[in-house]
């Protein structure tokens, strides 16, 4: 059984640990600094205890850029390539329509309404397919 922790990315943003989900919690602004140290964080994490999602938390976020989208979409590209799966969970109206109006449309990041139902995406099964990608177990 994986034991809980919790810490802090460059005095920011916390990130718990779930059993195999890793919880960030996005509040406020996230810099460039803050940004690439998250970044590094989740993918050593990953890699070192194998987890097998991350919820990135925004609902504590009141207005997106090009820059925060950008960050998102780079975390769920790096968590995929260490066969972890990201969701995006608590956007905010306002958020998604920023995103559309600044064409980031993020393909391949899942989103959920709340981060329950982010935890219930990832608890789902994923099968290879055919083609040797990945799709979402029917449930």
């Amino acid at each position: 059984m994986s034991e809980e922790f919790s810490r802090t990315v460059a005095g920011h943003v916390p990130v718990l640990r779930l059993g195999d989900i890793l919880l960030v919690t996005l509040q406020g602004d996230l810099y460039d600094s803050a940004a690439q140290q998250l970044q590094q964080d989740l993918s050593e994490t990953i890699a070192r205890s194998r987890v097998t999602g991350v919820v990135i938390d925004i609902s504590g976020v009141e207005m997106v850029d090009s820059f925060l989208g950008r960050v998102l979409a780079e975390i769920a590209a790096q968590t995929e390539l260490l066969a972890a799966r990201t969701v995006v969970a608590g956007m905010r109206p306002a958020v998604a329509i920023t995103l559309v109006e600044l064409g980031l449309t993020l393909p391949g990041l899942r989103t959920a309404l709340t981060t329950e139902v982010a935890m219930e995406l990832l608890a789902q099964p994923v099968v290879s397919s055919r083609s040797g990608g990945l799709r979402q177990e029917s449930p």
